[in-house]
């Protein structure tokens, strides 16, 4: 599926001009609902442990996701466009500065 647009452009455009933290809750907080940041979130953490090894049983007891979820964050990490790879890569590397 090819979502690529101006419009998506722009919202990625902004997201990449957010500087701070508190930035990004202010403007997460006013285009998604609380909900779907924590779903967001929820998605990252369980890709960060998949890509630890941890079981689908494991997950589900430490992020509190369906085992529906772990699969389709699976079938992304393996099969997907590279974005949780980089994403978590970055992570790591912040976090070992």
């Amino acid at each position: 599926m090819n979502f690529k647009s101006k419009s998506v452009d722009r919202l990625f455009e902004t997201i990449l001009s957010l500087k701070t933290i508190d930035e990004c809750y202010a403007y997460f907080e006013d285009i998604c609902t609380i909900k779907e940041i924590k779903d967001l979130a929820q998605r990252l953490d369980t890709a960060i442990l998949l890509s630890k090894g941890y079981s689908y049983h494991k997950i589900v007891e430490e992020v509190d996701v369906s085992t529906a979820t772990i699969g389709r964050v699976s079938k992304c990490l393996n099969y997907g466009s590279g974005g949780y790879k980089i994403a978590i890569e970055r992570l790591k590397s912040m976090e070992d500065e």
